[in-house]
């Protein structure tokens, strides 16, 4: 049994991590939301998972780094500076940090960088991607791990190579590039698609999720996987024997 701490408690992932980490017979070390103390938090707990804010994770890194314990981040929205916030704390304690916790997308990505790398540049690469009209951030955090999972399966950096929000006279589509489309409707909990096409054949690789609690269950079990291990930063991937 582990001491599992919500970062983001009210949240809809919030609130099916308790159910998740409860099922799978962990206690609750509590919760914290905006404002409220983290630290505290931290000390109690054998383990923190973060599905906050981009803003709060620096104050999380810290409250981790003070209690000595790892840290799941599935925030979502991150920019560089946040990277290198999670690369530093990551000297000190355990971190994985993940666009999504569901073990079926973990999978996926395996699956999109394997096939990337042995088509090759001539197969042009789409990530598709469909949420709930309330998701704030675009492409999704899942997207963007599938795009770099097709870079890294092409060994080249997806920040020069990727295609976004095309509209108008935008020209020939650029050779070797990863695009993305983000879709937003309803109460869609995430659906995403890797398109592969060559000449006259297409390959889609494809991943629905039809309840937020399988992020929670992977979550938890990302979470369990964390606790006792070195510092240093870790993948999902890792967790399922991928890497």
């Amino acid at each position: 049994m582990a001491r599992i701490g919500i970062i983001g408690r009210e949240g809809r992932m919030g609130a099916a991590l308790a159910v998740a980490a409860e099922a799978a017979g962990h206690q609750l070390a509590g919760g914290v939301d905006r404002g409220e103390d983290t630290a505290g938090l931290a000390d109690r707990s054998d383990v923190l998972v973060d599905f906050s804010a981009p803003a709060a994770l620096e104050t999380n890194l810290h409250a981790a780094i003070g209690a000595g314990v790892p840290i799941l981040i599935g925030t979502t929205g991150l920019e560089p500076a946040h990277h290198a916030q999670i690369d530093a704390a990551s000297h000190a304690i355990a971190v994985l940090q993940t666009g999504n916790t569901s073990l079926g997308v973990t999978l996926l990505a395996h699956l999109v960088q394997e096939a990337a790398a042995r088509l090759g540049p001539d197969w042009d690469v789409e990530v598709l991607e469909m949420h709930h009209r309330m998701k704030v951030d675009a492409p999704s955090g899942t997207a963007l791990l599938l795009g770099e999972a097709a870079a890294r399966g092409r060994g080249i950096a997806l920040a020069g190579h990727s295609e976004r929000g095309r509209d108008g006279h935008t020209g020939a589509r650029g050779h070797g590039t990863i695009g993305f489309a983000s879709l937003r409707g309803g109460t869609v909990a995430g659906e995403h698609s890797v398109i592969l096409a060559g000449e006259h054949e297409r390959l889609i690789l494809s991943h629905h999720a039809e309840d937020r609690m399988i992020f929670a269950r992977g979550a938890v079990r990302a979470a369990e996987w964390l606790i006792g291990r070195a510092p240093g930063r870790y993948t999902m991937g890792q967790v399922l024997g991928l890497e």
